[in-house]
């Protein structure tokens, strides 16, 4: 039974991908302009990555700082101010993912 489904699926996906294509192409009327569509797209992806990425770095930067100063306290001071310049050079990257994300929701209209 589970051969049988395992080989029916995947055709009758393709019979129904086949069968519509001949309606779409028999159609006069002009194609649609898809164009902002994938600007939107691009743009709660260069929003999203961006801040994914950023928290995950800051998250990680943060940790392994305060995990250093945790083994050596004298050390909190060499580290505290490097670990501050990192985490603003990482949100400067998140602020140019929503710089492009704007950007690309500007030319949407």
């Amino acid at each position: 039974m589970r051969r049988v489904t395992k080989i029916f699926a995947p055709l009758a996906t393709f019979a129904v991908a086949l069968l519509s294509s001949a309606a779409v192409f028999a159609s006069d009327a002009p194609a649609p302009d898809i164009t902002k569509g994938y600007l939107g797209i691009g743009a709660a992806l260069a929003i999203g990555l961006a801040a994914i990425g950023g928290a995950l770095g800051q998250g990680r930067a943060a940790a392994s700082a305060l995990d250093g100063i945790a083994r050596n306290p004298q050390a909190s001071g060499k580290i505290f101010v490097p670990m501050i310049v990192a985490l603003a050079l990482i949100e400067s990257l998140v602020i140019y993912g929503l710089l492009i994300a704007f950007n690309l929701a500007a030319k949407i209209g």
